[in-house]
């Protein structure tokens, strides 16, 4: 089993977002949408129709918004709309389907859609790749390229929904890399799929690993969505053999930022916990994470491991993971299991990635 820590490995720093050419239109208000029209010398009214036409009808260039003048269509054709090209499309038995998303600079990144009932949950990335580089992940062991913009965070949503011909009910930010990594683009795709799309923040999630400061700073914007945090082990020794970041960030001390997020939000924490057999899921991990949590306004969320073929290891069995959940149960920690879709789609965040640079797999 793959089990080496990484006492050497730094928390990354944020990476500030290189400048674009120009600035795609995807991921704008509407406010910057009718300042963006009258720029080009038309009527403030156009701003209204662009809006309508990028987030409810899915323009992919300006030549496809017939209520445009002709002459201004043709003048504009080559400016950057913001939407991405479809590299493949992987659907499981289970209706869960994950797409591998080309941008504008060929860079591919990964998002999922997963129906349920009368929802579409969409399963973001913020990043190409990850600098984390969780021992668990197959994202993390493929590296990390550069921040997603907004717009392309934005596209992946728009994407999923005229895909399944259906609403989209809820963001989550745990796709491929940190999202606290990349906090600029992420408030503002948060800000536009709420917005724009009109889809609630409280059903936005967004997941996080832990970076030192940033739990206290996202705090400071207010938002209602939910935080996630990416536990994964139940004392500081075991959390750095898995997370190499956690060397340099003690499991104390992310709690202790945690419990001040509750306090200046109100907005209890999703605590996500993969369970790894015979590693993280023994009855005694149970009792440890729950004395970590006791009176924290806070919810576990089980995650049985989904393999990966980079390393060893393995899923627990049905009966160890509702005997983990039951510890902590029994010690009034509000608890859940989490059981991974779309399996047979490589659904672990960064496997189809990957397998897409095999000559086995060709594009749509």
């Amino acid at each position: 089993m793959s089990s080496t820590p990484h006492p050497l490995t730094p928390i990354p720093s944020e990476q500030p977002l290189k400048p674009l050419a120009a600035l795609p239109l995807l991921g704008m208000s509407l406010e910057e949408l009718t300042t963006w029209v009258q720029q080009q010398q038309q009527p403030a009214y156009r701003g209204k129709q662009l809006h309508q036409w990028l987030y409810q009808q899915g323009a992919r260039s300006l030549t496809d918004i017939s209520v445009f003048p002709k002459q201004w269509r043709a003048d504009l054709a080559e400016y950057p709309v913001g939407r991405s090209h479809l590299r493949y499309r992987a659907q499981a038995n289970d209706g869960t389907i994950k797409y591998l998303l080309r941008m504008a600079d060929e860079q591919i990144v990964e998002t999922v859609g997963i129906p349920a009932d009368k929802r579409l949950t969409v399963c973001v990335s913020s990043q190409v790749g990850c600098p984390m580089a969780c021992d668990f992940c197959a994202t993390g062991k493929g590296g990390f390229t550069r921040n997603l913009h907004a717009h392309e965070i934005v596209d992946q949503v728009l994407t999923v929904q005229e895909d399944f011909g259906q609403r989209v009910s809820n963001v989550v930010f745990m796709g491929m890399g940190e999202p606290l990594l990349n906090t600029e683009a992420v408030l503002t795709a948060v800000r536009s799929l709420n917005q724009d799309v009109g889809i609630g923040q409280r059903n936005i999630t967004v997941s996080t690993v832990g970076i030192p400061g940033h739990i206290r700073r996202l705090a400071q914007h207010q938002l209602q969505v939910t935080l996630a945090v990416s536990l994964h082990a139940s004392n500081q020794a075991l959390r750095q053999q898995l997370i190499p970041s956690a060397t340099h960030y003690p499991l104390s001390a992310l709690l202790d930022e945690c419990r001040d997020y509750v306090r200046l939000t109100g907005r209890r924490i999703t605590f996500e916990y993969i369970l790894l057999a015979e590693l993280n899921d023994c009855p005694h991990h149970a009792e440890e994470l729950a004395a970590h949590l006791r009176g924290f306004q806070s919810h576990v969320n089980l995650i049985p491991y989904n393999p990966i073929s980079e390393v060893d290891f393995q899923r627990p069995s049905e009966q160890r993971v509702n005997v983990f959940a039951q510890g902590l149960r029994d010690r009034h920690i509000a608890v859940s299991v989490r059981y991974s879709k779309g399996l047979e789609a490589d659904a672990a965040c960064g496997q189809l990635r990957a397998r897409q640079e095999t000559p086995a797999l060709h594009p749509r």
